[in-house]
């Protein structure tokens, strides 16, 4: 496995008295058959490692979604943790190119939701399912420079920071404790960025996020039915309808969805049939991604003063057990890598406000129209 933040832990999780017992318990009884009292035992939170935060993952037995809860004590200083001198004194997980002055850095992250030392420990808690929060959680500066945004670097230096995203996938993919890797960006206030400078954040966890399981069965359902991926039927008609359309770089396609969550919301798809955004295959030029990622990112930021933006690929595979086994099958047929930006409008919309039925004031129609009729230079 590769370095990533901190050193792997031959212990793992410090786990209470009744919890070490609890352990030694299911081993002995068969994986799991524990009495009423063990379970009691077990109901103790995670506690702090060498002194730090420590998070734990507990499921709903409803929604059967994964939420990481615990309390976080961000650091509080005036200067840029990304500028010199102080990023050289963090520790690198990749730098980009690796000879020579650095034009992307990869870090852990200083106060990470997941932690990269242990095991899951997963555990009952009476009927409900928690566990530890182990997985990896990194920051991608994506520019020495600190007033600069991601929309404002070259084509080339937007593919450079595409490729290091493509390279920590693929790696953090290699711990088969992991079956997911995100990469997320929340750029302004209003989306919760954690600091000014230009950056990105990568997550590698223990579990499938419940928006990537929404897809992954939609997908299987519509292949199931029709033989076909459902998004290269969605770029087809978009392409043909053109009315959604923002912008079109060689075999990459900018649209805002059909039914579009929130104002501007808009996509970036391959035309070309592809489940990993982390192995792109033979003739997809990244250069044009990078290029219409700009474009779209300088559109939307005449219009929205913060986006969130995440790269949606196949979970990881290499483990054959688990609550989406059944999917491998025809996963790289059915499933298609795509990248989604939500922007965050200042307006009475409830768009942000009613999670599970939304709102949006603005016609994907009208909001493509829009974005097409703004100058991205």
């Amino acid at each position: 496995m590769s370095t990533r933040g901190g050193k792997r832990s031959s212990s793992g999780l410090t786990l209470p008295a009744g919890v070490k017992k609890l352990k030694r318990d299911r081993k002995e009884n068969l994986l799991g058959r524990t009495t009423k009292k063990q379970r009691r035992e077990c109901v103790t939170t995670f506690p702090p490692e060498n002194g730090k935060s420590r998070m734990e993952i507990r499921r709903d037995p409803i929604t059967q979604s994964w939420v990481v809860v615990g309390h976080r004590e961000p650091t509080e200083t005036d200067a840029c943790p990304f500028e010199r001198p102080a990023i050289d004194k963090q520790q690198t997980i990749l730098t980009s190119p690796p000879e020579g002055p650095w034009q992307v850095r990869v870090l852990p992250h200083p106060d990470p939701l997941y932690r990269i030392e242990g095991e899951p420990g997963r555990q009952p808690d009476g009927m409900y399912d928690r566990m530890g929060s182990m997985g990896a959680h990194e920051i991608v500066v994506e520019t020495p420079d600190h007033n600069k945004t991601l929309s404002q670097l070259s084509d080339e230096e937007i593919d450079r920071v595409l490729s290091v995203w493509v390279s920590r996938i693929a790696d953090l993919k290699k711990d088969l404790r992991l079956k997911y890797v995100s990469v997320f960006k929340n750029q302004g206030e209003l989306a919760g960025e954690e600091w000014a400078h230009a950056h990105s954040e990568i997550t590698g966890t223990i579990f499938v996020p419940r928006r990537i399981k929404y897809e992954l069965r939609a997908a299987r359902e519509w292949f199931k039915e029709k033989e076909r991926c459902v998004f290269c039927d969605i770029v087809r008609q978009e392409e043909k309808n053109g009315k959604r359309i923002v912008d079109v770089q060689g075999d990459y396609y900018a649209l805002c969805p059909y039914a579009s969550r929130v104002p501007f919301e808009v996509w970036l798809v391959h035309r070309r049939h592809n489940h990993l955004f982390e192995q792109p295959k033979a003739g997809s030029n990244r250069r044009q991604l990078a290029a219409l990622l700009g474009r779209v990112l300088r559109r939307l930021e005449k219009v929205a003063p913060a986006y969130h933006m995440v790269v949606h690929t196949a979970p990881s595979t290499r483990s054959k057990k688990g609550e989406l086994a059944g999917y491998w099958k025809t996963l790289a047929e059915d499933f298609h890598w795509h990248i989604e930006i939500l922007p965050i409008v200042e307006t009475k919309s409830k768009s942000y406000s009613i999670k599970e039925t939304y709102f949006n004031a603005v016609l994907p129609e009208q909001a493509a129209e829009q974005l097409r009729g703004i100058d991205p230079n």
